[in-house]
């Protein structure tokens, strides 16, 4: 009888930690990765807690076909919650979410907590940030209050055809952890 209901707890919450993972948000508000350009800017203008003001806030990246959108809440959204807020595009889908939360609002361990009751214990956790991750989407809390949302495949793909060498510092680096 014991084993049979240590087994049943068992696959309950572990039923709980893969639905957790599986039901990671692919973004914040309405503002959600693979969004286009045009209906991304159009959501951030309709969510006044972004402080958007159009497209004066929009550059090029370098690099081809990558657009950055930046919004600042310190004029026209004083009141929010967030700060500045950057979003990452890559041939015109959205890629990257990056929010910047006001930490004279809300604190790093308010905003940990209530994602782990979400979403599960974090898949990595060092002192710099918290990382969850499911097959599309990884979602990283960093010091000191940023929240990002990254599209994982587009990341991956645009970190394997950057084909960037390590520089000697790197290389240098990984010999001696190598050899520990």
């Amino acid at each position: 009888m014991k084993k049979i209901l240590f087994l049943g707890l068992f696959l309950l919450l572990s039923s709980h930690f893969i639905f957790a993972q599986e039901s990671l948000p692919t973004g914040y508000a309405k503002i959600n990765l693979g969004m286009s350009l045009d209906s991304a800017k159009e959501a951030l203008k309709n969510d006044p807690q972004f402080g958007y003001r159009g497209d004066r806030d929009v550059s090029l990246l370098p690099g081809d076909a990558r657009i950055l959108v930046e919004t600042d809440t310190s004029i026209n959204a004083p009141y929010s919650f967030l700060d500045r807020c950057w979003f990452q595009f890559f041939e015109e889908k959205l890629y990257i979410i990056t929010v910047n939360i006001k930490s004279d609002k809300v604190d790093y361990y308010s905003v940990f907590s209530t994602l782990c009751q979400k979403y599960g214990n974090p898949s990595s956790l060092n002192p710099e940030k918290a990382e969850w991750k499911n097959d599309s989407v990884i979602m990283t809390l960093e010091r000191p209050l940023t929240l990002k949302y990254t599209d994982k495949k587009v990341f991956e793909s645009l970190l394997d055809s950057s084909n960037v060498n390590k520089s000697v510092k790197e290389q240098n680096r990984d010999s001696f952890l190598g050899g520990l």
